[in-house]
């Protein structure tokens, strides 16, 4: 009996050394596998769907071949209790990087993001474009019914009918899932806090309303291409506004022209400066009813801040600069000698 028993508990030691001498190996191996590096030869992308368990996520990183062992990697999931932490959404995993590594990217929710850039002062009919050719790969025909929607724009904060103007020029960031919804709503947003930190600074003598600000500053953003002029430029089209004269010029009478043809041209005609038309500041006095591209953050605060000057023609000297005049004789000798006299060069030049 004392023999029987003694051979159970000589078997009982073996059996829980053999145990742990496997559960110590696993460790190990588990260990090593977390901290194991793998190269991927390409960019690996993985949508992990909102509810994915630990199981499903070794699966679908070991297809990708971002892990090579799934198991390994589950059992390593579980042992560092990372299941509750792990967060849904689109991952990309590339160059070196270890199943560790791997999963802390997913448990501090680093999900892919896509980026589109939309250039200063261009009209809602450009950007939109733009936007609907990102990888986000967002619908162009809902973008623009979005665009022209009433309640939608009332909604996000939009003071005009159209959403011309307040897209901002800047980089967004996005995630896959987000809708043409959330993009054009970010914009405008992003639209307004520019024009609150230029608010801030505004000029007491300046009384623009948002719709209003955004209107001349769409105009100073078309008329230079300078970034120093804004402010100047500015106020030139203040003092008209002062002395209720026509603002007369030239980028609203192309919008205008776009309006009301359906065609885009840079090339202004006698007939379309006497074209009478909302947006044409040659045949109306004071501010068209709306912009005519969307402003930067520089040209709204030149807009609520324009410089001091006394200046109200500026003529172009064709390389981006303008010349200003104080009154119209300074101005004509200005036209004669930048758009009259250069030009001829240029002719007699073969240019």
């Amino acid at each position: 009996m004392k023999k029987a028993l003694l051979a159970l508990l000589v078997l009982g030691v073996l059996a829980g050394a053999a145990a742990g001498g496997w559960y110590f190996l696993r460790e190990r191996r588990i260990t090593a596998f977390a901290s194991a590096p793998v190269t991927l030869p390409t960019a690996a992308t993985v949508e992990i769907p909102s509810g994915t368990g630990p199981k499903r996520l070794a699966q679908l990183l070991a297809e990708a071949g971002v892990v090579t062992d799934a198991d390994l990697l589950y059992l390593y999931i579980r042992r560092e209790q990372l299941g509750p932490r792990l967060q849904a959404g689109e991952y990309e995993f590339t160059g070196t990087l270890t199943p560790g590594q791997a999963l802390e990217k997913i448990v501090s929710g680093q999900v892919k993001t896509y980026r589109f850039t939309v250039p200063e002062g261009l009209r809602a009919e450009e950007i939109l474009p733009i936007v609907a050719s990102s990888e986000l790969k967002l619908d162009l025909r809902k973008l623009e019914r979005l665009a022209a929607d009433r309640r939608f724009l009332a909604d996000i904060g939009v003071p005009a009918g159209s959403i011309e103007g307040f897209l901002y020029p800047d980089t967004y960031t996005f995630t896959r899932k987000a809708t043409e919804e959330a993009v054009l709503t970010k914009m405008v947003a992003s639209a307004l806090e520019a024009y609150r930190r230029a608010n801030a600074q505004r000029k007491n003598e300046v009384k623009l309303d948002v719709l209003e600000a955004f209107t001349l500053a769409s105009i100073v953003e078309k008329e230079t291409g300078a970034p120093e002029e804004r402010p100047r430029i500015a106020c030139v089209f203040h003092n008209r506004l002062k002395m209720g004269w026509k603002l007369q010029t030239d980028p609203t009478v192309i919008y205008a022209m776009r309006l009301l043809r359906g065609v885009y041209s840079k090339n202004i005609t006698k007939k379309d400066l006497e074209t009478a038309h909302p947006y044409n500041t040659y045949t109306r006095v004071g501010l068209p009813p709306g912009p005519i591209a969307s402003p930067g953050a520089a040209a709204l605060e030149a807009t609520l801040r324009p410089l001091d000057c006394e200046d109200l023609f500026f003529v172009s000297r064709n390389d981006g600069t303008h010349i200003f005049c104080p009154t119209l004789e300074c101005h004509e000798a200005a036209v004669h000698e930048w758009q009259v006299q250069f030009f001829r060069k240029k002719r007699q030049q073969g240019n």
